[in-house]
């Protein structure tokens, strides 16, 4: 699983590092019960703060997409890939939301959304 973190960016370390590991997660790079590093190694791999993995983790594994052992390491959740709740779809709404009206703002069709979303350019 390949991470790059840009020191540069204005988002957090553990966000992009929890996002990067979604991403993989969604496109199938990682499957359920697939282990992932421990904090100390991913951070000496990634040379960031085991603190910031830790972060990472934690913010993944309230949104229940890995699971994180005591003594054993942290996996990636069996539910990961599931079929969202109303509640999940509410929440992905809520956070979109801002995100879709700018969209309309910048004239983009939902053709265009669409193509975005797929990663088609």
């Amino acid at each position: 699983m390949y991470i790059e973190i840009d020191e540069t960016s204005s988002t957090p370390v553990y966000l992009q590092l929890a996002n990067q590991i979604i991403h993989h997660i969604a496109v199938g790079n990682v499957v359920p019960y697939d282990p992932l590093p421990s904090g100390r190694a991913f951070a000496k791999s990634l040379q960031i703060n085991m603190h910031t993995v830790n972060k990472a983790y934690h913010y993944l594994e309230e949104k229940q997409l890995i699971l994180v052992q005591p003594k054993s390491g942290a996996i990636i959740h069996p539910d990961a890939l599931k079929v969202a709740t109303d509640g999940e779809k509410e929440d992905l709404l809520n956070r979109l939301k801002p995100i879709i009206d700018e969209a309309k703002c910048k004239q983009l069709s939902v053709t265009d959304l669409l193509k975005l979303i797929e990663g088609e350019d």
